[in-house]
């Protein structure tokens, strides 16, 4: 059977070998990516701009840029046919694939928010590390600790007020070189579709840009929803009285805390919002406006065939619903967690569209093609391009910041920086 075959429904002319082959874990790829370059962005907002206000959010959105960067190759290993050759793209990788230079780029980027993950807690590391030291009886528990932070300490236990500062200019410039890298990570995604010239849906100069933009949104988007999730758990655990070591002692002290955090991230969500949705229409009126050759069957299939999925559910329920929750004076934490919601699902559909639409229609412009998620998977295929295997990759970030946020502590921890 042709990959591919199981969920593509053809209608009218197609050739014969004409299916979706992308399915829905490439769909993943550039969503999943735009997720580690959005949440590397939020918490660049605090370490190169100085927005005081997302000190607490940037070191939350550091962390958990950090864990979904483990899960954004995995849709693309997935999806090959032969997994054990993803490896090289990372072992051979250069410029002159675009596909083979995502191994330079997700190095680059993977070693700049390690660099700056280890500049912003060596202290931390340095501090637990002499506290155990000094303790006489150490538990096989405490052993291993002691082992992994010394480890983490690199050999700098230096953690004097003029270490400490440079640690901060290090910090600075990581975070000011990884705004440019982050955006590329997910920017060349974009520049895989846009430069495909046989398709005419992806064919635009646009095409980067509009997914970094869309990116960024997405990013601080999931980083608020998993804030707000983090601190209702901590609330709940504080009202009772399980967690005295923490920061913020009282159920009273932690709301407050998150709904600042919370409206401060929201404006920001607001602006990059508003320049995402503003380059995607530019972008459609500019191919009507031109209305080149293929103009007549991208037509039929924007306006017509997926009508439901970009201009409702895409642009109506996606952008501008949220657009509309967040404009309304007296935000609340309720209409927040909806609105972030909304604008996930909005970033998407607008990957689904371009993906999925992009490979709608045949290449002879004379028929179409219908995608069919695979929801009960029947073999290992259905398994891995299915409703399965694009629930796991999602999840797959949250449990993996669970267990760094141990390493790294997110809220209970005082630093200098």
């Amino acid at each position: 059977m042709v990959h591919g075959e199981i969920w593509t429904v053809k209608e009218l002319f197609t050739y014969p070998n004409e299916y979706i082959y992308w399915s829905i874990q490439i769909v993943m790829y550039p969503f999943m990516t735009g997720l580690v370059a959005g949440a590397f962005v939020l918490s660049s907002l605090y370490h190169v701009f100085g927005i005081q206000q997302l000190k607490d959010m940037a070191r939350f959105a550091l962390v958990f840029s950090f864990a979904l960067l483990f899960a954004a190759p995995m849709p693309i290993v997935l999806h090959l046919q032969h997994p054990l050759r993803g490896i090289n793209v990372m072992m051979t990788s250069h410029f002159t694939s675009a596909i083979a230079a995502f191994g330079i780029v997700f190095f680059s980027y993977g070693a700049i928010v390690a660099s700056e993950l280890w500049f912003l807690y060596r202290k931390h590391f340095v501090e637990i590390a002499l506290s155990l030291k000094d303790k006489q009886d150490k538990t096989f528990s405490e052993q291993l600790k002691f082992i992994l932070y010394c480890t983490l300490t690199l050999g700098v236990y230096d953690i004097s007020e003029e270490a400490l500062k440079k640690d901060e200019k290090a910090i600075k410039v990581l975070a000011g070189l990884g705004i440019p890298v982050a955006c590329f990570l997910h920017g060349y995604a974009g520049f895989i579709f846009g430069s495909v010239k046989a398709n005419a849906l992806w064919m635009t100069p646009l095409m980067p840009v509009i997914f970094i933009m869309s990116a960024i949104v997405s990013g601080i988007a999931l980083c608020l929803l998993t804030y707000i999730a983090v601190m209702e758990i901590r609330k709940l655990l504080a009202s009772r009285k399980k967690t005295p070591y923490q920061m913020y002692q009282s159920k009273e002290e932690l709301k407050s805390v998150e709904m600042h955090v919370v409206k401060i991230t929201a404006k920001y969500l607001l602006f990059f919002m508003i320049f995402a949705i503003s380059l995607e229409l530019l972008d459609l009126i500019f191919r009507g406006y031109t209305a080149v050759k293929s103009w007549d069957v991208l037509r039929s299939v924007i306006y017509g065939r997926d009508f439901t999925d970009i201009f409702i559910l895409q642009y109506g329920i996606g952008n501008l619903l949220p657009l509309t929750l967040f404009l309304l004076p007296g935000l609340t934490l309720r209409r927040t967690v909806i609105g972030v919601l909304l604008v996930l699902f909005g970033v998407f559909m607008m990957r689904y569209n371009v993906v999925i639409g992009g490979q709608a229609f045949s290449l002879t412009f004379a028929g179409y093609m219908h995608y069919h998620l695979p929801i009960i998977p029947h073999n290992l295929e259905t398994l891995k391009e299915g409703l399965f295997g694009a629930v796991g990759i999602f999840v797959m970030p949250f449990i993996l910041f669970y267990f760094i946020g141990k390493v790294f502590p997110v809220f209970n921890y005082k630093d200098s920086h």
